[in-house]
C-alpha cells in the first residue's frame, strides 16, 4: 500500500497526476473511497489531466457518470452516491464501461461486493481542514 500525505488541494490534485502516470490501462476501476470534501474530484481533476488532457473535470453527481475522451485512453468517471443498489450499478452500463477504458468511482465503498477483481483502491482520509492522506491499494 501507498501512503501520500498532501497539504493542499492542489498537492492532491498533483497525487492524482502522478497516480494516472503509473496507472496501467488494463486496471478495471479505480475505486475511491472518503467523506464529503476529501479531495476526491481533486484527485480526478489531477489522474484526468494526464489521460485526457484538457478535459474539464466537474463532480458527476448529477450525472451519475462523465466522460472524458480527448485522451488516448478514455476515463469514464461516476459517483455511485445517488444509486439505491447494485441492480443501478448494472442499469447505468458500468460493465460496458469497464471494458471501454479506465474508470473511476466515488464512493466506491457503498458497493464494494460489486468492484471488479483487479480494482485498485484509493483512500482519501482528511486530517484537518487541509491535509489529506491518500492510502492507494493495489490489491
Amino acid at each position: 500500500m501507498t501512503e501520500i500525505i498532501t497539504h493542499s488541494e492542489e498537492e492532491t490534485e498533483k497525487a492524482g497526476k502522478d497516480f494516472a502516470e503509473t496507472v496501467s490501462d488494463n486496471v478495471p476501476l479505480i475505486a475511491l473511497y472518503g467523506e464529503l470534501g476529501a479531495g476526491k474530484t481533486a484527485f480526478v481533476r489531477g489522474f484526468v489531466s494526464v489521460l485526457s488532457p484538457g478535459s474539464r473535470v466537474k463532480s458527476p453527481t448529477y450525472t451519475i457518470v462523465n466522460e472524458y475522451v480527448s485522451g488516448k485512453i478514455p476515463v469514464y468517471h461516476f459517483d455511485l452516491y445517488r444509486l439505491d443498489g447494485k441492480e443501478d450499478v448494472y442499469a447505468i452500463g458500468m460493465e460496458e464501461y469497464l471494458s471501454r477504458g479506465i474508470c473511476i468511482s466515488e464512493w466506491s465503498e457503498r458497493f464494494e461486493d460489486e468492484l471488479p477483481n483487479g480494482a485498485v483502491k484509493v483512500i482519501i482520509k482528511k486530517t484537518d481542514a487541509s491535509t489529506r492522506k491518500i492510502l492507494i491499494d493495489y490489491t
